[in-house]
């Protein structure tokens, strides 16, 4: 069963700038944040309340402040009230608006966070779906090493003692980045995109064999680490078997499954004298050499193809 995440109301605050315009005692740590999804209720406040989900956050602007302004003071009230009783986690008004003496009343009088922000109404959706949706993501963790290789996400999996950390170092001599290693936590922020970043209590830090803990952004600079990266290709270590048949074309993409995404991924066999820095080197540009729509294994097929036909001609 897959785990469902939480956000609490007080960091949203806090990321978003929001001013705060009644919270309810004690409520610190226990208004959360379930889904990503945010609400603008022009329909709830025109009495239909088919399909609304009272988990998001209403969003309050000018549209609904302009509807709500050409009823009596009875009836404005009784629209503001039915929407205060769906048990909505929080309600922010935009454009820096004055909160309406009714809104407040519902408010307090049914103990739901009410919150104001200068922001756009539509600038406001965005950045609140954008940070939930991160926040909120399905997440798995791995054991491995993030790093950002010419802008590619590489995820670098592997047995313990494959050479993980030491190939990481070598990338970082290099000019690279290092995201994550050991711990690599994973995040499916929307349909095709995976995030990975590092937990916070081994963030910067590497471990290697003989020599011990290395903190990386002391060692070799503030250039050399990076909080968060896409995972754009997987490359798997593993030590040369001879019995093993191994890609040497590259005709044939692979791909990884993570949480429900396919990821391309490569299968790098290890043995005394190959450079593995460098390899993953090669490997990232021609995985951001195949998105620009080049692919060298087809290009030899194609070459390969037209040889053949001119022979037979």
């Amino acid at each position: 069963m897959e785990q469902k995440y939480t956000v609490d109301l007080v960091n949203l605050q806090n990321v978003l700038n929001l001013t705060p315009i009644y919270i309810p005692e004690d409520s610190e740590g226990k208004t959360v944040i379930s889904t990503a999804d945010v609400n603008r209720p022009g329909l709830a406040l025109a009495d239909f309340y088919g399909y609304f989900d009272q988990n998001r956050i209403q969003l309050l602007g000018k549209a609904e402040y302009n509807y709500l302004e050409g009823f009596s003071d009875d009836e404005r009230s009784r629209k503001i009230e039915k929407l205060f009783t769906q048990n909505i986690p929080a309600v922010i008004i935009t454009h820096g608006l004055e909160p309406l003496p009714e809104i407040v009343k519902c408010a307090e009088q049914y103990k739901i966070p009410l919150l104001l922000t200068s922001e756009s109404t539509s600038s406001t959706m965005s950045a609140l779906i954008s940070y939930l949706s991160v926040e909120l993501a399905p997440r798995v963790t791995r054991h491995g090493v993030l790093v950002e290789v010419y802008g590619e996400g590489i995820l670098i999996l592997g047995e313990s003692g494959v050479g993980k950390s030491e190939t990481a170092i070598e990338l970082l001599k290099r000019g690279h980045r290092l995201v994550a290693d050991d711990a690599v936590e994973i995040k499916r922020v929307s349909d095709r995109t995976l995030v990975g970043s590092s937990p916070e209590i081994i963030r910067h830090l590497i471990e290697l064999r003989g020599i011990g803990i290395v903190d990386v952004r002391r060692l070799f600079g503030m250039g050399a680490v990076k909080t968060t990266e896409k995972v754009d290709l997987i490359i798997q270590l593993e030590p040369w078997n001879e019995q093993k048949q191994y890609d040497r074309l590259g005709l044939e993409s692979d791909t990884y499954e993570l949480l429900g995404l396919k990821i391309p991924t490569v299968t790098i066999p290890i043995k005394p004298g190959r450079n593995l820095a460098i390899i993953i080197e090669v490997a990232a540009m021609n995985s951001r050499q195949k998105k620009m729509g080049y692919n060298a294994a087809e290009e030899l097929n194609k070459r390969l193809q037209n040889q053949m036909g001119v022979s037979l001609n």
